[in-house]
């Protein structure tokens, strides 16, 4: 059974990973700065992840778990619990983008910038953003009312959703943010309007 110090130093290690990572980027971020900034020896370090590429796939299954959390909960706060007949709880996507641009944190969907960074050096990165992906569609298909046309839905509102984000990731300001959460919103409400 691993020590409560230990999982303490593992956690630490991960969450220095995360911000850094998300933050500055993965190639960007060396082992020695996250062993100087996470305050463990190479030892420790080593001993819970044997390369970064360990460390790479630590970091997407703790960002996935994190960011799902924080999107269900999103779009619960603004009523997706109660998907609406017409469709028209697609629009609560724009409104939780809106939310997340506006985190001083934000730069755009970690999986996305993984694949960017990592798809030739870390094949199966590739692998785990499509997994993010597909859970991501999976709870935009329960916006929708059941229909033959839901899956194709989703789809199309995920897609639509990823590229609000990375048109918010490289916007220079908040207003720029928030221009692509509207674009989304209007591209959405075309959605809504063929279900």
């Amino acid at each position: 059974m691993p020590s409560t110090t230990s999982s303490a130093a593992r956690d630490r290690i991960l969450a220095t990973a995360h911000d850094l990572f998300y933050r500055d980027g993965i190639r960007a971020t060396g082992v020695d700065r996250l062993i100087a900034e996470a305050g463990v020896t190479k030892v420790t370090f080593y001993r819970h992840f044997p390369s970064k590429d360990d460390l790479v796939r630590a970091f997407l299954a703790y960002r996935h778990d994190g960011w799902m959390a924080w999107f269900i909960d999103a779009l619960g706060r603004r009523g997706a619990d109660m998907p609406a007949p017409d469709g028209s709880s697609l629009l609560l996507l724009a409104d939780a983008l809106d939310e997340w641009c506006a985190l001083p944190v934000f730069r755009g969907c970690a999986f996305i910038n993984t694949v960017v960074e990592l798809a030739d050096a870390l094949p199966d990165a590739v692998g785990v953003a499509r997994a993010h992906k597909d859970d991501m569609t999976e709870v935009i298909t329960q916006l929708l009312p059941a229909s033959p046309a839901r899956e194709a839905l989703a789809q199309a509102a995920a897609m639509a959703f990823d590229g609000a984000i990375v048109q918010a990731q490289m916007a220079p300001d908040a207003a720029r943010r928030r221009a692509a959460a509207d674009v989304l919103r209007r591209m959405l409400r075309a959605l809504v309007a063929s279900v």
